[in-house]
């Protein structure tokens, strides 16, 4: 049978090309509410999961979360095969499946009295991520099913060496020189893209090295103020955490320098209990922001971009502007997964894959995901007091 002919069986089946299409619609625009629903389940129990103390009641809210996360996953997936009916959505569907599958049942084991809500938290976001760029672009969806396994497989090793490695905070000057050579590593095979010089290209993967420093960095910043005793000391490790923030500004990667000095005041912080001395670095930080500003042309252009993106929205403000549009049109329950314009916004599958979330799947959905990232957070900060030795904590 050739294709016309199955077409044509097909049409016969279901009617004509006006079923079908009416067919797909009430889908989507059914799929779109039963999602934002059960998302909002999903998130109201990663805060009242911990109410009371009937460890059986968690168990139970765990394993609903779960199936709710799987569910908005085939939902999702299904109207996606059914705008393009490419066995490729498919394909990748029963792949992230495997994946969810195996990091949900291997984690609990090798973890041994692990966050539950921190587990299902990273499937749902993992998921939801996934489902957003596979929709934005099939390609970069495969790069990141790729990097998403090969990470949760190697977190699986992570207790196992910190077992038997129990010293990594005796390696702070590895930690320092370490971060500092792969963000100077840009300057040598390091390509720009957006204003900023921070890109690395190894066959068809780009990746910024400032991403696996952020994890250095942190290491570095714990192992030298986990033993800081005088003041020097103290000092001495600023100077180290300026220079990763004086690289950063070097590559015009201001992003990145802002998230790495706000880390480290409070890094510095939580470790000397000083209010002075995260008054003074944010003084301080405000006075290098007023200085990046006359200097940079980049950074001018993203605080008028801010201030007001409709007065250049042929330009700077471009990007915010569709975001802005973005939100508008999809409103609070969305366009419907694939009935968006998502293209239209600079960078939607990366800098701006929420305004995506937000077009095509609501406001509501969008909140839900910044309330499960708080929930994450929440929890980061509750397992971090609980930590006896300091360079964890």
């Amino acid at each position: 049978m050739d294709k016309q002919e199955a077409a044509r069986k097909l049409q016969e089946l279901l009617g004509n090309s006006n079923t079908i299409g009416v067919m797909h619609s009430v889908v989507v625009e059914l799929s779109k509410y039963i999602i934002i629903f059960l998302f909002a389940v999903y998130t109201w129990h990663c805060f009242t999961v911990f109410i009371g103390r009937d460890k059986e009641r968690k168990e139970r809210v765990y394993r609903h979360q779960l199936k709710l996360m799987f569910t908005i996953h085939f939902i999702c997936s299904l109207v996606l095969f059914l705008n393009s009916l490419h066995v490729q959505i498919i394909i990748l569907y029963l792949l992230q499946v495997v994946l969810f599958v195996f990091a949900g049942k291997a984690y609990p084991y090798v973890y041994e009295g692990m966050s539950k809500i921190v587990l299902n938290n990273m499937l749902m976001l993992l998921m939801v991520g996934m489902v957003m760029i596979e929709r934005l672009d099939t390609e970069s969806a495969i790069r990141q099913m790729i990097f998403a396994a090969a990470t949760c497989v190697a977190g699986l090793f992570i207790p196992y060496i910190i077992e038997k490695f129990s010293y990594f905070d005796i390696f702070g000057w590895f930690y320092a020189i370490a971060g500092l050579g792969l963000l100077a590593l840009v300057f040598v095979i390091g390509e720009e893209r957006y204003g900023a010089k921070n890109w690395v290209s190894i066959g068809s993967f780009a990746l910024q090295p400032s991403e696996f420093v952020k994890i250095i960095y942190v290491f570095f910043a714990a192992a030298f103020l986990a033993k800081a005793e005088r003041f020097k000391d103290l000092v001495l490790v600023t100077a180290v955490a300026a220079a990763h923030v004086l690289i950063l500004v070097l590559e015009k990667d201001l992003g990145a320098a802002l998230i790495f000095y706000i880390t480290y005041l409070v890094i510095l912080y939580v470790s000397t209990e000083r209010l002075s001395y995260l008054l003074a670095g944010l003084a301080c930080g405000s006075g290098a922001a007023v200085v990046a500003y006359h200097l940079f042309t980049h950074v001018q252009n993203r605080v008028i971009a801010w201030r007001d993106p409709w007065s250049t929205i042929a330009n700077q403000g471009y990007q915010v502007a569709q975001s802005l549009f973005a939100f508008g049109t999809g409103g609070w329950f969305g366009m419907g997964l694939g009935e968006g314009m998502p293209d239209k916004i600079p960078v939607a599958s990366s800098d701006f894959i929420i305004s995506a979330i937000g077009e095509e799947l609501g406001v509501f959905f969008a909140i839900c995901v910044v309330l499960v990232e708080i929930s994450c957070f929440v929890m980061f900060v509750n397992i971090a007091l609980k930590m006896s030795r300091r360079f964890y904590s």
